[in-house]
């Protein structure tokens, strides 16, 4: 017995030490987290596979390494945080969260003029898009718009979430406007993606993005108007089996900031989230970039056909929606849509 007792208290020492080196390091992880001046939550309703994603990686990774540690970056995906528009914008409204990301017809929800970017075959090429969505003056009207309006909430900038828009059906495909005719397309609730699939012959079906797989597969709805990336990463190719490259709308997602939150940050963090934001925007648009052309391949493995429109062809569907002007112009003025074409025609003149 005399044997073990030193053998004992050996044990006992090294179990003291070692809850004395775990209480030690547990304080030390505490004081790490909880050192940090100020916290943004960023949410997203898309998955941690989506582009919007691996941009806040990007930008959660650059705020936190250059403001040493004042910022702590803390992400939120699949709808964790939030689980609605509505809900995510008055959340950023109050100051509870800090970014959220909502594309233009999303925005039309809060603010209806936004819904301007996605008027059909205004953008050509996804440089002449970067263009006039990089800061130029139609986002500083958003902005100060938005602002003065009292909505609470700041645009800090636009990014690519999914390439282009391309009409994808599930039994017939589509080549000119008259094969849309009488197909149920699914659009999103928005008002201009509606009037859009109207004004081209076909019924538009407001579906939630969960619901969308099932309408596909029920024959609820016999087409939709997607990215690629969408497409294959809800596997709605599963369904959808052909696709017409007609790229009627640039995919751009409005990142907005809490205006409350935003107001007390020192101005030398703002400026760091604002160069967080454009890190954030190259990783997406890099990532959209490489994964298109794969998940075009994957499209075709699965079964389905991709078809290339010619110039005439796609006039064609520039010309049958020709009256989403006047629409936009009937409803929200024609201010916005001047700023647009100007921006447009601004840009294609120093792209060229």
């Amino acid at each position: 017995m005399k044997n073990q007792q030193p053998l004992l208290k050996r044990l006992i020492l090294l179990v003291i030490y070692g809850l004395i080196t775990i209480g030690c390091l547990v304080g030390i992880f505490r004081a790490s987290v909880t050192q940090a001046e100020f916290t943004i939550k960023a949410s997203i309703q898309a998955s941690t596979q989506d582009e919007d994603y691996v941009g806040l990686l990007a930008f959660k990774e650059y705020v936190e390494k250059n403001s040493n540690g004042r910022v702590q970056v803390q992400l939120y995906a699949s709808g964790q945080f939030c689980g609605s528009v509505p809900e995510c914008i008055g959340s950023l409204q109050s100051g509870v969260l800090e970014m959220f990301p909502s594309t233009a017809g999303g925005t039309g929800n809060f603010f209806a003029p936004a819904q301007v970017l996605d008027l059909p075959y205004i953008f050509t090429s996804d440089a002449q898009a970067e263009c006039v969505l990089d800061d130029g003056p139609i986002l500083q009207k958003m902005r100060e718009t938005v602002l003065s309006n009292g909505l609470n909430i700041r645009l800090i900038g636009v990014s690519n979430t999914g390439g282009w828009r391309n009409f994808a059906t599930t039994n017939k495909p589509i080549r000119n406007p008259k094969d849309l005719k009488g197909q149920k397309i699914r659009t999103t609730p928005a008002d201009i993606q509606q009037e859009l699939v109207r004004q081209l012959g076909a019924n538009p079906t407001p579906i939630s993005w969960a619901e969308l797989y099932t309408a596909l597969a029920t024959g609820v709805v016999e087409g939709s108007k997607n990215g690629i990336q969408d497409i294959i990463g809800a596997r709605l190719e599963e369904h959808l089996k052909y696709i017409i490259l007609d790229g009627h709308s640039y995919m751009a997602t409005l990142w907005w900031f809490s205006e409350p939150v935003w107001k007390t940050l020192p101005q030398d963090i703002q400026q760091i989230v604002l160069e967080g934001f454009a890190k954030q925007k190259a990783a997406a648009s890099d990532l959209v970039a490489t994964q298109e052309s794969h998940s075009y391949a994957i499209f075709e493995q699965a079964g389905g056909t991709i078809y290339h429109p010619s110039v005439a062809e796609k006039q064609a569907f520039k010309d049958a929606s020709v009256n989403m002007r006047q629409w936009f112009i009937t409803n929200f003025g024609e201010y916005w849509l001047d700023l647009l074409e100007t921006s447009v025609k601004q840009c294609n003149a120093s792209i060229d």
